[in-house]
This record gives C-alpha cells, sequence and structure tokens, in this order.
C-alpha cells in the first residue's frame, strides 16, 4: 500500500501580508529599464578601507561565534559614539547589544516586551516591519496618523490612543517615508506624555546621522525620561553603505536589555563575526559618520534643484535620503497607478505613500531615494523633467 504525500495545510500567522509593493515595482522597473529611485538602498559602494578591515579580520582568523550580545570592542565603539554625539553614557557590558540589522532589532524588541493582548500604537505612515512585528507578538496595532502632507506628530491623538493596555509606542525620525526629523521640543512632549505610564518606546534611529540644514538627530538618547523607557535602533548598513551586510545595535537600559538579550539569544543568537570586528576598527575615525550629512544633502540639493524643474510639489527633506513630492499637478491617478504609470512610461521607480498606512489612506504623494551616485540621479533627473 502506498503512502499519498500530503502537504498539511498552513493557517497563516500573517494573513495580511503579500507581495510588497517594493518587490512589485523593483520588478517592473528591471523589466522597463528604469532608474530605480523606489527601494532604499544605495547603488554606490562603501569606503574600501571598511572593505579592508573586514577582510584583514576574516583573514586573522576571526570566522567563529562572537559573544551572544557582541564583540566588546563594537559595543564599547558604540557607546562611545552615542556619549558623544548624545550625552549619554551606556555601558557596553550590560546595555549595548549587536544585532542582525536594525529589522531584526525590532522585531526583537517587540517579542520581549509584548504580550498577547498588549496595544502598541504605531504613527503612519510606518516602516513596513512594524505592524507584522506586532503581529506576531500577539499585539494589537493601534494606528495614530501623522499629520497628513507634513507628517508631524499630533500628540492630542497620540495621547487619546493611550489606554491601560497600550505597552509601547513605535517613533522613527529621521523617518521614513516622509523624511521629517523630530525637533528636541517635540520629543519634549512625548517625554512628558510618556512620564506618568509605563509605556517603552522603542525609537528607530537608522537614519540619524542623515540630518540636514544645520539641524541636530534628537536622539531619545538626549531626554533622560525617554532614554529610561527606551530601546534605541540603529544601522551599521544605512550609516555606512552597507545595507546588505545587515548588522545594527540596540541601545536599552539594563533592565530592558537583559529581556532584550533572551529573544536575540535564541532569533540570531550572534551576529557576523568579521564584520563586527571590521566596524569596530572602523569606527575608530568619526569622521565617516560625521561627515554624513553633507555628503546627502548634496545629493538631496541636486536632486531637489531638479525637482524643482517638474510640476510635482517638493515636500521638505529633512532627513533619511527619500524625498517625498505631491503629484496632484501632475496626474489623477492614485499614487499606486501613478508609481507604475511613472515606471513604465517615464523611466523612473517611485514607492507610493499609501502603502505605508494600514487603511491605503491615499493623499497624492510618491515618496523618491536619493541615496545614487548623481549620475544615477542626474539620469532620472532628464527623465522626470518630462513632467
Amino acid at each position: 500500500m502506498s503512502t499519498i504525500a500530503r502537504t498539511p495545510p498552513v493557517e497563516t500567522k500573517l494573513p495580511a501580508v503579500g507581495t510588497t509593493i517594493f518587490t512589485v515595482m523593483s520588478a517592473l522597473a528591471t523589466e522597463k529599464g528604469a532608474v530605480n529611485l523606489g527601494q532604499g538602498f544605495p547603488d554606490f559602494d562603501c569606503d574600501p578601507r571598511l572593505v579592508n578591515a573586514v577582510t584583514e579580520a576574516m583573514q586573522k582568523g576571526l570566522n567563529q561565534y562572537p559573544p551572544m550580545t557582541g564583540i566588546p570592542q563594537l559595543r564599547e565603539a558604540v557607546a562611545n559614539k552615542i556619549e558623544a554625539m548624545y550625552g549619554r553614557k551606556y555601558d557596553p557590558v550590560s546595555e549595548i547589544t549587536i544585532t542582525a540589522g536594525a529589522t531584526q532589532a525590532i522585531i526583537t524588541a517587540i517579542l520581549a516586551i509584548v504580550r498577547p493582548g498588549d496595544e502598541v500604537i504605531v504613527l503612519e505612515p510606518c516602516y513596513d516591519s512594524y505592524v507584522p512585528n506586532i503581529d506576531l507578538a500577539g499585539g494589537k496595532v493601534v494606528r495614530v496618523p501623522l499629520v497628513p502632507h507634513t507628517f508631524r506628530p499630533d500628540f492630542a491623538k497620540i495621547a487619546a490612543a493611550i489606554t491601560p493596555r497600550t505597552r509601547a509606542i513605535l517613533v522613527n525620525s529621521p523617518h521614513n517615508p516622509s523624511a521629517t526629523v523630530w525637533t528636541a521640543d517635540e520629543m519634549r512632549q512625548l517625554e512628558e506624555l510618556l512620564a506618568p505610564t509605563d509605556i517603552f518606546v522603542i525609537s528607530d534611529e537608522v537614519y540619524e546621522h542623515m540630518v540636514y540644514d544645520g539641524q541636530q538627530h534628537q536622539s531619545a538618547a538626549r531626554f533622560p525620561g525617554l532614554a529610561a523607557r527606551s530601546f534605541i535602533v540603529s544601522s551599521f548598513g544605512k550609516t555606512y553603505h552597507v545595507t546588505g551586510w545587515k548588522v545594527g545595535y540596540v541601545a536599552a537600559p539594563a533592565p530592558l536589555s537583559v529581556e532584550f538579550r533572551k529573544v536575540h539569544q535564541f532569533n540570531v543568537f550572534t551576529v557576523n563575526t568579521p564584520v563586527q570586528h571590521g566596524l569596530a576598527s572602523y569606527m575608530a575615525d568619526p569622521q565617516p559618520y560625521l561627515r554624513l550629512p553633507a555628503f546627502y544633502q548634496h545629493k538631496r540639493d541636486l536632486f531637489r534643484a531638479g525637482l524643482a524643474r517638474t510640476r510635482f510639489e517638493l515636500l521638505p527633506s529633512e532627513g533619511s535620503y527619500f524625498q517625498c513630492v505631491d503629484i496632484s499637478k501632475v496626474s489623477d491617478l492614485s499614487e499606486e497607478e501613478f508609481c507604475k504609470w511613472l515606471t513604465s512610461e517615464i523611466g523612473v521607480a517611485a514607492i507610493p505613500l499609501s502603502v505605508f498606512y494600514g487603511n491605503g489612506f491615499d493623499q497624492r504623494v510618491v515618496r523618491f531615494c536619493y541615496a545614487k551616485k548623481d549620475e544615477t540621479l542626474r539620469t532620472a533627473l532628464e527623465r522626470l523633467a518630462k513632467l
């Protein structure tokens, strides 16, 4: 008697998750030969010194498991950088953890603190991993919109969303996708709002070194009332143009780090050893991240100058490496249909902001990424000049 092979049915934990718009737009860009300004990653190389530092670590035989929390040299370098830039000293032994990128850091923080039924506030539009992460933890997503078009936080709406079940709030500045940067006053308002609560903050600061026009990044580390309740997440990939290396870190008070590390140990355990050693060596020189605002502001200004000759309405790009534009004077299409048309007919790929909202809110705004070679941006601008 033969046995019939049968795959049991799977009841998905993420029924709302399908093919992302990033996959769709990148595939369309490839098919049409379009300049891909959709997905947020550079098309240029990192500093050769960083590659050499990682190569040297490999050649020295630093290829086995590192400590679960990250190699001491890198944790110390991160702690020193945070203290120098934001004035708060984290203990590299008990309060800094090296992660497999920022996305892993965020889900690890959520799994560490969110229990079934807990409410977690997300500020929309938001990065696409936040909601599935909360769902996987059994939490309830509470969506609070940022002010349409300006994308400033609405503290009256945030306050109204807080209940006894609120466990955490996710904050992202500089902001993806809108490129807004929270001010010191806005961070203080958040600090005051949360002061009488036991709500945790997951502060997504992966674009911390991309803030322009002389502004300062207002890390949660700067504000004692926020730092005491925050998991602060950042990304070496974004800072050093190595997004494919997938290495980041979390800074959090020791009691929070204890819980974070319990989850971290069993979802990744450790992070790439030679890359950690290479990063630690490279961080001895602060200039690469200190020069980053000027590096990207040049690209932003080049791109904005070209876009200003089109019928797009340019929204501010205060930080990150994104530029949002209002398409109202260019097309009557929806954001998503416009992006598909732009890719197919004009040869430039963008991302609709509506995909960053749970309800698909369409405010006639699309996002470009300018983390590209100058010649890539000029090619895109030549095509966009038709608009």
